[in-house]
Protein backbone atom coordinates (compact mmCIF):
# COMPACT_ATOMS: atom_id res chain seq x y z
CA UNK A 1 0.00 0.00 0.00
CA UNK A 2 0.95 3.66 -0.84
CA UNK A 3 1.54 5.62 2.56
CA UNK A 4 1.90 9.09 2.81
CA UNK A 5 2.96 10.55 6.26
CA UNK A 6 1.81 14.04 7.24
CA UNK A 7 3.52 15.62 10.85
CA UNK A 8 5.49 17.99 11.62
CA UNK A 9 7.42 16.20 14.30
CA UNK A 10 10.35 14.28 12.96
CA UNK A 11 10.49 11.80 16.32
CA UNK A 12 6.58 10.79 15.43
CA UNK A 13 7.76 10.52 11.31
CA UNK A 14 10.51 8.10 12.74
CA UNK A 15 8.08 6.10 14.78
CA UNK A 16 5.86 6.04 11.78
CA UNK A 17 8.34 4.61 8.74
CA UNK A 18 9.24 2.09 11.75
CA UNK A 19 5.86 0.79 12.58
CA UNK A 20 5.63 0.78 8.92
CA UNK A 21 8.29 -1.41 8.00
CA UNK A 22 7.55 -4.10 9.85
CA UNK A 23 5.24 -4.48 6.61
CA UNK A 24 7.28 -4.61 3.57
CA UNK A 25 4.33 -4.12 1.66
CA UNK A 26 3.81 -1.25 2.46
CA UNK A 27 5.64 1.63 0.75
CA UNK A 28 5.90 6.08 1.90
CA UNK A 29 5.80 7.51 -0.60
CA UNK A 30 6.02 11.06 0.89
CA UNK A 31 5.81 12.97 4.47
CA UNK A 32 4.66 16.60 4.20
CA UNK A 33 5.48 18.93 7.42
CA UNK A 34 2.06 20.51 7.51
CA UNK A 35 -1.70 20.10 5.96
CA UNK A 36 -1.04 22.65 3.50
CA UNK A 37 2.32 20.78 1.78
CA UNK A 38 0.23 17.90 1.87
CA UNK A 39 -2.77 18.93 0.08
CA UNK A 40 -0.44 20.05 -2.32
CA UNK A 41 1.70 16.86 -2.38
CA UNK A 42 -1.67 15.14 -2.76
CA UNK A 43 -3.29 16.19 -5.90
CA UNK A 44 0.41 15.05 -7.86
CA UNK A 45 0.83 12.14 -5.95
CA UNK A 46 -2.17 10.66 -4.34
CA UNK A 47 -1.18 7.55 -1.87
CA UNK A 48 -3.53 4.63 -0.86
CA UNK A 49 -4.03 5.89 2.31
CA UNK A 50 -2.67 9.22 4.49
CA UNK A 51 -1.38 9.07 8.45
CA UNK A 52 -2.20 12.47 9.40
CA UNK A 53 -1.62 14.35 12.67
CA UNK A 54 -3.86 16.92 13.92
CA UNK A 55 -1.90 19.82 15.30
CA UNK A 56 0.47 21.21 12.64
CA UNK A 57 1.60 24.98 11.69
CA UNK A 58 0.22 26.32 8.68
CA UNK A 59 -2.69 24.28 8.38
CA UNK A 60 -4.10 21.28 10.71
CA UNK A 61 -4.85 18.14 10.46
CA UNK A 62 -8.42 18.83 10.46
CA UNK A 63 -8.58 21.39 7.24
CA UNK A 64 -6.44 18.98 5.26
CA UNK A 65 -8.28 16.44 5.83
CA UNK A 66 -11.41 18.68 4.54
CA UNK A 67 -9.12 20.39 1.40
CA UNK A 68 -8.29 16.57 0.55
CA UNK A 69 -11.24 14.88 0.48
CA UNK A 70 -12.62 17.72 -1.45
CA UNK A 71 -9.79 17.84 -4.31
CA UNK A 72 -8.35 14.38 -4.44
CA UNK A 73 -10.00 11.85 -1.69
CA UNK A 74 -8.47 9.01 -0.37
CA UNK A 75 -8.29 7.36 2.94
CA UNK A 76 -7.23 9.15 5.56
CA UNK A 77 -6.32 8.01 9.48
CA UNK A 78 -5.27 10.72 12.14
CA UNK A 79 -2.10 9.66 13.89
CA UNK A 80 -2.02 11.73 17.42
CA UNK A 81 -0.29 11.60 20.30
CA UNK A 82 -2.86 13.04 22.37
CA UNK A 83 -6.80 11.31 21.64
CA UNK A 84 -8.22 12.42 25.01
CA UNK A 85 -6.96 16.09 24.52
CA UNK A 86 -7.92 16.22 20.89
CA UNK A 87 -11.04 14.13 20.84
CA UNK A 88 -13.18 17.25 19.02
CA UNK A 89 -10.29 17.94 16.33
CA UNK A 90 -10.63 14.04 15.95
CA UNK A 91 -14.49 14.22 15.46
CA UNK A 92 -14.17 17.22 13.07
CA UNK A 93 -11.66 15.02 10.64
CA UNK A 94 -14.04 12.33 10.73
CA UNK A 95 -16.63 14.27 10.05
CA UNK A 96 -14.58 15.73 7.19
CA UNK A 97 -14.13 11.68 6.08
CA UNK A 98 -11.27 10.78 7.94
CA UNK A 99 -11.98 7.18 8.83
CA UNK A 100 -10.18 6.14 11.93
CA UNK A 101 -7.76 7.19 14.35
CA UNK A 102 -4.84 5.67 16.13
CA UNK A 103 -2.08 6.70 18.68
CA UNK A 104 1.34 7.29 17.33
CA UNK A 105 3.33 4.20 18.15
CA UNK A 106 5.99 5.01 20.86
CA UNK A 107 10.00 5.04 20.09
CA UNK A 108 11.94 2.86 22.50
CA UNK A 109 9.09 1.79 24.26
CA UNK A 110 9.20 -1.86 25.20
CA UNK A 111 8.72 -4.44 21.78
CA UNK A 112 8.46 -2.29 18.81
CA UNK A 113 6.49 -4.90 17.00
CA UNK A 114 3.51 -4.63 19.72
CA UNK A 115 3.53 -1.20 19.42
CA UNK A 116 3.27 -0.96 16.01
CA UNK A 117 0.34 -3.67 16.24
CA UNK A 118 -3.03 -1.03 16.24
CA UNK A 119 -1.55 0.61 13.62
CA UNK A 120 -1.13 -1.92 11.23
CA UNK A 121 -4.19 -3.53 12.13
CA UNK A 122 -6.04 -0.30 10.95
CA UNK A 123 -4.19 -0.62 7.87
CA UNK A 124 -4.55 -4.26 7.18
CA UNK A 125 -8.46 -3.52 7.75
CA UNK A 126 -8.53 -0.18 5.69
CA UNK A 127 -7.27 -2.23 3.26
CA UNK A 128 -9.96 -4.24 2.45
CA UNK A 129 -12.41 -1.11 3.02
CA UNK A 130 -10.84 0.40 -0.05
CA UNK A 131 -10.42 -3.14 -2.07
CA UNK A 132 -14.18 -3.03 -1.75
CA UNK A 133 -14.18 -6.63 -1.25
CA UNK A 134 -17.30 -8.52 -2.19
CA UNK A 135 -20.19 -9.08 0.41
CA UNK A 136 -20.83 -12.70 1.41
CA UNK A 137 -24.24 -13.50 0.84
CA UNK A 138 -27.00 -12.79 3.46
CA UNK A 139 -30.13 -14.72 4.27
CA UNK A 140 -33.32 -12.95 3.76
CA UNK A 141 -35.06 -13.26 7.77
CA UNK A 142 -37.69 -14.03 8.71
CA UNK A 143 -39.96 -11.30 10.09
CA UNK A 144 -40.96 -11.40 13.31
CA UNK A 145 -43.38 -7.90 13.26
CA UNK A 146 -46.33 -7.04 15.16
CA UNK A 147 -48.56 -4.84 12.76
CA UNK A 148 -50.38 -3.83 15.69
CA UNK A 149 -46.85 -2.43 17.93
CA UNK A 150 -47.01 0.97 18.08
CA UNK A 151 -42.93 0.77 18.81
CA UNK A 152 -40.80 2.69 16.55
CA UNK A 153 -37.19 2.20 15.46
CA UNK A 154 -34.47 4.26 13.24
CA UNK A 155 -31.79 2.14 13.10
CA UNK A 156 -28.76 4.54 11.45
CA UNK A 157 -25.70 3.26 10.29
CA UNK A 158 -22.61 5.75 9.80
CA UNK A 159 -18.75 5.48 8.56
CA UNK A 160 -16.57 8.15 7.27
CA UNK A 161 -17.66 11.70 7.36
CA UNK A 162 -20.15 10.38 10.15
CA UNK A 163 -19.81 12.37 13.18
CA UNK A 164 -20.80 15.58 10.77
CA UNK A 165 -23.75 13.54 9.05
CA UNK A 166 -25.04 12.55 12.02
CA UNK A 167 -24.55 16.10 13.93
CA UNK A 168 -26.77 17.41 11.21
CA UNK A 169 -29.27 14.57 11.19
CA UNK A 170 -29.78 14.34 15.10
CA UNK A 171 -30.21 18.44 15.18
CA UNK A 172 -32.91 18.21 13.01
CA UNK A 173 -34.87 16.09 15.79
CA UNK A 174 -36.85 17.04 18.82
CA UNK A 175 -35.05 15.85 21.87
CA UNK A 176 -39.59 14.08 22.27
CA UNK A 177 -38.73 12.10 19.09
CA UNK A 178 -41.29 9.70 19.22
CA UNK A 179 -38.93 6.60 18.08
CA UNK A 180 -36.25 4.68 19.44
CA UNK A 181 -32.32 5.60 17.58
CA UNK A 182 -29.83 3.06 17.54
CA UNK A 183 -26.68 4.38 15.72
CA UNK A 184 -24.34 2.57 14.47
CA UNK A 185 -20.79 4.60 13.59
CA UNK A 186 -17.47 3.00 12.46
CA UNK A 187 -14.97 4.05 15.28
CA UNK A 188 -13.14 2.52 17.44
CA UNK A 189 -14.27 1.64 21.12
CA UNK A 190 -11.70 4.24 22.63
CA UNK A 191 -13.46 6.62 20.89
CA UNK A 192 -17.32 6.14 21.51
CA UNK A 193 -18.01 7.42 24.32
CA UNK A 194 -16.73 10.61 23.63
CA UNK A 195 -18.56 10.83 20.45
CA UNK A 196 -21.52 10.11 22.63
CA UNK A 197 -20.86 12.84 24.16
CA UNK A 198 -19.82 15.38 21.71
CA UNK A 199 -23.05 14.34 19.73
CA UNK A 200 -25.17 15.18 23.17
CA UNK A 201 -23.76 18.31 23.08
CA UNK A 202 -24.53 19.37 19.53
CA UNK A 203 -27.60 18.17 18.96
CA UNK A 204 -29.16 18.60 22.76
CA UNK A 205 -30.88 14.79 22.86
CA UNK A 206 -29.85 12.28 25.28
CA UNK A 207 -27.03 10.64 23.45
CA UNK A 208 -24.90 7.66 25.11
CA UNK A 209 -23.81 4.46 24.82
CA UNK A 210 -25.73 0.87 24.18
CA UNK A 211 -25.84 -1.09 27.18
CA UNK A 212 -25.93 -4.92 27.06
CA UNK A 213 -29.42 -5.86 27.31
CA UNK A 214 -31.20 -2.87 27.43
CA UNK A 215 -34.13 -2.37 24.42
CA UNK A 216 -34.14 0.80 22.55
CA UNK A 217 -36.69 3.27 23.79
CA UNK A 218 -37.73 6.92 22.91
CA UNK A 219 -36.27 9.18 23.86
CA UNK A 220 -32.82 7.33 23.93
CA UNK A 221 -30.32 7.52 20.85
CA UNK A 222 -27.82 4.46 22.21
CA UNK A 223 -24.67 4.75 20.19
CA UNK A 224 -23.10 1.37 19.97
CA UNK A 225 -19.77 1.39 22.09
CA UNK A 226 -17.60 -1.34 21.54
CA UNK A 227 -15.39 -3.29 18.73
CA UNK A 228 -17.60 -6.10 18.91
CA UNK A 229 -21.02 -5.99 16.55
CA UNK A 230 -24.05 -5.07 17.90
CA UNK A 231 -27.59 -6.81 17.20
CA UNK A 232 -31.06 -7.05 18.33
CA UNK A 233 -32.16 -10.01 20.09
CA UNK A 234 -35.53 -11.75 19.75
CA UNK A 235 -36.42 -10.65 23.24
CA UNK A 236 -36.18 -6.79 22.09
CA UNK A 237 -33.09 -6.12 23.62
CA UNK A 238 -29.71 -5.20 22.19
CA UNK A 239 -26.21 -7.11 22.75
CA UNK A 240 -23.00 -7.29 21.89
CA UNK A 241 -21.45 -10.13 20.16
CA UNK A 242 -17.69 -11.12 18.63
CA UNK A 243 -19.77 -12.95 15.61
CA UNK A 244 -19.49 -12.85 12.90
CA UNK A 245 -15.86 -13.03 13.41
CA UNK A 246 -14.97 -12.27 9.51
CA UNK A 247 -16.83 -9.21 9.23
CA UNK A 248 -14.14 -6.33 8.32
CA UNK A 249 -16.04 -3.44 9.57
CA UNK A 250 -16.48 -3.13 13.50
CA UNK A 251 -19.12 -2.15 14.56
CA UNK A 252 -20.78 -3.59 11.55
CA UNK A 253 -23.74 -2.09 10.18
CA UNK A 254 -25.21 -4.95 8.24
CA UNK A 255 -25.32 -6.96 11.16
CA UNK A 256 -27.74 -4.81 13.42
CA UNK A 257 -29.70 -4.26 10.60
CA UNK A 258 -30.09 -7.59 9.64
CA UNK A 259 -31.10 -7.91 13.64
CA UNK A 260 -33.51 -5.25 12.77
CA UNK A 261 -34.91 -6.97 10.05
CA UNK A 262 -35.27 -10.40 11.98
CA UNK A 263 -36.32 -9.40 15.12
CA UNK A 264 -37.87 -5.55 15.28
CA UNK A 265 -41.50 -6.31 16.55
CA UNK A 266 -42.98 -2.32 15.06
CA UNK A 267 -42.44 0.21 12.60
CA UNK A 268 -38.75 0.78 11.53
CA UNK A 269 -37.10 2.71 9.48
CA UNK A 270 -33.62 2.37 8.15
CA UNK A 271 -30.83 5.22 7.42
CA UNK A 272 -27.77 4.68 5.67
CA UNK A 273 -25.06 7.55 5.78
CA UNK A 274 -22.01 8.04 4.13
CA UNK A 275 -18.90 6.27 4.64
CA UNK A 276 -16.60 3.90 2.79
CA UNK A 277 -17.00 0.61 1.15
CA UNK A 278 -20.13 -1.26 1.09
CA UNK A 279 -21.40 -2.07 4.86
CA UNK A 280 -24.91 -1.65 5.21
CA UNK A 281 -26.15 -1.60 2.03
CA UNK A 282 -27.42 -5.56 2.49
CA UNK A 283 -28.88 -4.99 5.78
CA UNK A 284 -30.57 -2.23 4.57
CA UNK A 285 -32.08 -4.07 1.45
CA UNK A 286 -32.96 -6.63 4.23
CA UNK A 287 -34.98 -4.24 5.91
CA UNK A 288 -36.81 -3.03 2.91
CA UNK A 289 -37.50 -6.44 1.87
CA UNK A 290 -39.92 -6.66 4.99
CA UNK A 291 -41.72 -3.68 4.18
CA UNK A 292 -39.71 -0.95 6.40
CA UNK A 293 -39.13 2.72 5.01
CA UNK A 294 -35.48 2.95 3.79
CA UNK A 295 -32.89 6.23 3.51
CA UNK A 296 -29.81 6.47 2.08
CA UNK A 297 -27.96 9.78 1.95
CA UNK A 298 -27.47 11.35 -1.78
CA UNK A 299 -23.90 11.80 -3.35
CA UNK A 300 -23.91 15.38 -3.32
CA UNK A 301 -24.04 15.58 0.89
CA UNK A 302 -21.84 12.26 1.30
CA UNK A 303 -18.89 13.03 2.56
CA UNK A 304 -17.22 9.80 1.24
CA UNK A 305 -20.06 8.33 -1.31
CA UNK A 306 -19.52 4.63 -0.62
CA UNK A 307 -21.84 2.85 1.85
CA UNK A 308 -25.22 5.00 0.45
CA UNK A 309 -23.68 4.50 -3.53
CA UNK A 310 -24.10 0.58 -2.63
CA UNK A 311 -27.13 0.63 -1.19
CA UNK A 312 -28.72 2.93 -4.34
CA UNK A 313 -26.88 -0.26 -6.56
CA UNK A 314 -28.75 -2.75 -5.48
CA UNK A 315 -32.11 -0.81 -5.02
CA UNK A 316 -32.00 -1.27 -0.94
CA UNK A 317 -33.19 2.17 -0.47
CA UNK A 318 -36.92 3.33 -0.62
CA UNK A 319 -35.68 6.77 -0.81
CA UNK A 320 -32.28 8.81 -1.76
CA UNK A 321 -31.90 12.59 0.42
CA UNK A 322 -30.07 15.22 0.72
CA UNK A 323 -28.45 15.04 4.37
CA UNK A 324 -30.56 17.94 5.57
CA UNK A 325 -33.77 16.56 4.19
CA UNK A 326 -33.51 13.20 6.58
CA UNK A 327 -34.55 14.68 10.13
CA UNK A 328 -37.62 16.10 8.64
CA UNK A 329 -38.39 13.25 6.91
CA UNK A 330 -38.58 10.86 9.88
CA UNK A 331 -40.51 13.45 11.66
CA UNK A 332 -43.09 12.96 8.99
CA UNK A 333 -43.40 9.30 9.17
CA UNK A 334 -42.90 9.17 12.84
CA UNK A 335 -45.12 12.53 14.38
CA UNK A 336 -45.46 13.42 17.82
Amino acid sequence: MKIAIVNDMPLAVEALRRALAFEPAHQVVWVARNGAEAVQLCATNTPDLILMDLIMPVMDGVEATRRIMAETPCAIVVVTVDRQQNVHRVFEAMGHGALDVVDTPALGAGNAQEAAAPLLRKILNIGWLIGEKTPRPRPVPTPHRNSASCQRLVAIGSSAGGPAALEVLLKGLPPNFSAAIVLVQHVDQVFAAGMAEWLASASGLDVRLAREGEPPQAGAVLLAGTNHHIRLLKNGTLAYTAEPVNEIYRPSIDVFFESVASYWNGDAIGVLLTGMGRDGAQGLKLMRQQGYLTIAQDQQSSAVYGMPKAAAAIDAAVEIRPLEKIAPRLLEVFPK
